[in-house]
């Protein structure tokens, strides 16, 4: 039987990881259009930051409004 401690500490770090992993890749791809800028690094930082945040409000806003509305793969009441 699953251990629901190990599987939520798993689900966190997953979610950790995944974060920066996706982060990162913002980060590089914003620093590759405008590696010609002095101030590429900074650039790139801010928008992988406000990309970071925006994504996770989103993404809670998404899941209330499933929570909410979404019927698909619910039991009936």
């Amino acid at each position: 039987m699953p251990n629901p401690k190990k599987s939520r500490l798993r689900h966190l770090l997953k979610a950790f990881t995944w974060r920066f992993i996706a982060s990162g890749t913002t980060f590089l791809l914003a620093w590759f259009f405008f590696q010609d800028d002095a101030q590429a690094v900074q650039k790139a930082t801010s928008i992988a930051i406000a990309e970071t945040i925006l994504k996770m409000a989103l993404y809670y806003f998404h899941e209330r409004a499933w929570y909410r509305f979404g019927r698909l793969g619910r039991e009936p009441k």
